[in-house]
Parts: structure tokens; sequence; C-alpha cells
């Protein structure tokens, strides 16, 4: 198994696909597969590893969900109750609809959004990145991207009525101030508490330290002459909130316990995060005959390219589900996401297997660089 995907990982760096790649996998046993290829930065000599910190942006929904969802277990929050509830200010949202001019042309929105559309993705929020209107709305408002940290990013509207379609945006942000107001805790306590640390997530933090951020790998853009160059491209470090959307530093062997967890339902060692029924539920369509698009097109081409990840695709409590067997990788039911600099997971409970493999690039799903995911996903199945 190391050695045919230890290629595949190789042979991406050698090529210019990516800059460096690490990779993981398990079972429900334990760790089955660690690789990793190129440096941590283009030009240096030290060498990435699965003990990197890493920009796993939004690789962090599912964890902030996975709060939202103990919450619920606990009492302290209602899936269903709408948004306003614990977040009054969520009522003043109003639905962009276009453009008078510079103007915005906004109106009231057609029903309250809930907590439950929050994790589904159906309240009605989008990114900036991912449509052309609501990139202008920034524009001519003058307010910064949830990359800023301030809290003028929670006045973005809706693009859609809450419950009339998938809209991948900001609404993970709003849920990890849901938990907030539920817990009574700060995310970033919350999380470390009843997640990070009983998985022994250590080196996961929304904010990194000087030595784990000497341990970094920086985010990569390629250059005119499309050769991989280093940035220093980063969140706010000094965010006014903790973003649940996107906000979290990590290293793949960290985040390969909360998957693990995931495939176990909900346990870890001796640590039970979830109960076995809320993680079925995770991974069980909760958008009815809405769809996941089967195409998103960029409106920022450097922050990501368009968007195409098949038909057939639905939506659970924080995960991406397949309903189509695709040959040679994940079975249907698996549940994934990934992260903006083109991180990527998935937790495959039929086949008993999950991985996950990471570089730091920009744009996300570059043809190139997605290749190199679906390679490592072909190659691991192979190797079972």
């Amino acid at each position: 198994m190391t050695t045919a995907i230890d290629q595949v990982l190789a042979a991406a760096v050698a090529e210019g696909d990516v800059p460096n790649v690490t990779a993981l996998a398990a079972d429900r046993d334990g760790v089955i597969y660690e690789g990793a290829a190129g440096p941590r930065a283009v030009g240096q000599h030290d060498p990435i590893s699965p003990d990197s910190m890493l920009r796993i942006a939004s690789m962090t929904k599912m964890v902030a969900t996975v709060a939202a969802l103990q919450q619920s277990e606990r009492g302290n929050l209602e899936l269903d109750a709408p948004v306003d509830t614990y977040l009054p200010e969520f009522a003043e949202l109003q639905v962009l609809e276009g453009f008078d001019g510079d103007t915005p042309k906004l109106r009231p929105a057609g029903a309250r959004a809930t907590v439950r559309q929050l994790i589904t993705h159906t309240a009605g929020l989008g990114y900036w990145f991912l449509s052309k209107d609501l990139s202008r709305w920034l524009d001519v408002t003058g307010t910064a991207n949830v990359g800023s940290g301030t809290m003028a990013v929670f006045t973005a509207p809706l693009l859609s009525d809450p419950g009339t379609r998938y809209e991948y945006g900001t609404n993970t942000d709003w849920l990890g101030r849901v938990v907030e107001v539920a817990s009574g805790q700060s995310l970033d306590a919350y999380l470390d508490a009843n997640v990070l640390g009983p998985l022994g997530m250590h080196h996961t933090s929304f904010l990194m330290s000087e030595e784990q951020r000497a341990n970094s790998v920086p985010v990569h853009m390629r250059g005119e002459d499309g050769d991989w160059v280093a940035t220093d491209f980063d969140w706010s470090q000094q965010p006014e909130w903790w973003a649940g959307g996107h906000g979290l530093y990590s290293t793949p062997r960290d985040y390969l316990a909360f998957q693990r967890m995931l495939l176990a339902g909900g346990t870890l060692g001796d640590a039970q995060i979830l109960e076995q029924a809320t993680v079925d539920a995770a991974f069980t369509n909760q958008i009815g005959s809405l769809d996941f698009p089967a195409e998103m097109p960029s409106a920022d081409p450097q922050s990501s390219a368009d968007v195409n990840l098949g038909p057939g695709l639905k939506w659970g409590l924080g995960l991406l589900l397949n309903t189509q067997q695709y040959p040679g990788m994940r079975a249907v039911g698996s549940g994934a996401w990934a992260g903006l600099f083109n991180t990527h997971f998935w937790v495959d409970p039929s086949s008993g297997v999950t991985g996950a493999i990471y570089t730091q690039t920009l744009p996300f799903v570059e043809p190139r660089v997605l290749k190199v995911s679906l390679d490592f996903e072909r190659a691991l199945y192979a190797a079972l």
C-alpha cells in the first residue's frame, strides 16, 4: 500500500501539480497510511509532514457542527428553532435581489431560518467567492469578507429565502455563535473542552503559537510563470469572533482523530463525542428534494476555480453525501468536505475507512490540484 500511494504523492510534487502534499488514512482499528512529499515552502528543505500545521479552513465546519449537535443532545439547543431565537440580529437580514445602480435591492425573507438550516446550508447565506451579487454587495457597502474577522461580516444579506435551495456560505459562522449562546462559552473554549481536548487534538486551534507558526505550511499560489510561490496569506490574527466556518489550524494527524471518531460512530477510545444515532443522522440526507449544486461557478478566480463535483450529491448534518458509486472510490453514503486551501477528507462507513489529503494552495479545486486528491483516493482503495 505504502509504495503505490507514496508514488502518487511524489509524482504530484515532481510534476508541479502541488508544491507539497501529505495524506493519511485509517480504518476502524487505527492508522493504515501516512505519507508526505515536498517541502513546507517552495525553495526550502524542511519537508511537509503529517505533523505540519495547516489552515484547514472549511474543514472547521464539521468540528463546529459537532459542537452544535452535542448541544442538541444535551438539551441546550433546538435544531428546528429559528436562528433568531438565539441571535435576534439574524431576523434583520434581508434577501439580496440585485442592484439599482450601486444600491442593493433588498426584501424581507420569506421565512425564519432555523438552526438546522444553518447546518445544512439552506438558510440562504452565501460566500463572496461563489456569488457575484454578494461580492458586489461587499464592494458597494465597504464590508470586508469573512477573512477579516470583523463582526461586520454578519450584516451580509441572504441570497435566497431560507429552505428554498442549497447555498454554500457563512452558515457555520453563524452556527458557531449559536453554540456560544447555547453553551454559555466562547467557541474556542467550548471546542477545547468538548471536542478537541477529549480527542487529543492538542495542535488544533484558532490561533497558532510562535512554535506552531514556525512549523506551519504557507499558502502557495502560482506565479506568472506557472510555478508555485509561497505567500504570507492568512486570516486575521486578531479576530472579533471565532470562525466556526473556517478558522481552525490543525495537523493532519490531529484531524485524523476527528475523522476516526466519526467513522466509529461518535467515539474514539474512551471519549464519547456524539451518540451513534446523531452520527447516523449526520450521514443521512437532511435537505430532502434539494440537491448540492452539480456546478458552482466561481465569482473570484483567485480564491476558487469553478466547483464541479458532479450530480447526485446531498447534504447531511455538516457532510457532503454521495448517492452514486464511482469506480474504485468511496462507497455510497460516505460523508466528506474540504477546505479552501485544497484540504479534503472523507469518512466511508460502508467500507470502514477514512482518508484525508492536504496541501496549502489557492485557488480551491484548481483541476491539477483536485486530480491529486482523486488519485490518492483511488490508490488507497486499490490497496485495501
